[in-house]
């Protein structure tokens, strides 16, 4: 199962809520998911992570963990703009939202997006990320 060797060198953590970033960050780091964790408060941050190294391939995320409910940007806002950007990112970064919402609605307007490839309920686990491995996401 070669699938399982497969590196992902970058990703990246979208969410206002600090305890979230840290044990998601800490799940990651401990499985060995990824090389690199990029931790970002809000959406806005993360879109402007997103502009500033969007003709640098090393530095964009190969994985993009997005909270949807986040102050003044959140996950549709972000979602929104995250369109604009080239096919550069937008090829390279996978969209994989972790939440704790429970809205059928907006489970259900989100991953109808054609950039989110998943939906995870909080917490982040060991189980989710293998889980992505093994679909070689």
């Amino acid at each position: 199962m070669e699938t399982l060797d497969k590196v992902i060198d970058l990703v990246m953590l979208v969410d206002d809520n600090d305890t979230d970033n840290f044990i998601s960050k800490r799940i990651i780091e401990i499985t060995k998911f990824s090389k690199r964790v990029e931790v970002k408060s809000s959406g806005k941050s993360a879109l402007d992570y997103l502009k500033d190294n969007q003709n640098n391939p090393g530095e964009l995320p190969n994985i993009i963990f997005l909270d949807i409910n986040m102050p003044i940007v959140d996950g549709f806002v972000f979602l929104y703009e995250f369109e604009k950007f080239n096919e550069l990112v937008k090829n390279k970064c996978k969209v994989i939202i972790l939440s704790s919402s429970d809205n059928k609605r907006d489970i259900d307007k989100i991953v109808n997006n054609n950039h989110v490839i998943k939906f995870i309920t909080k917490p982040l686990t060991e189980v989710a990320l293998e889980e992505i491995k093994l679909n070689n996401i």
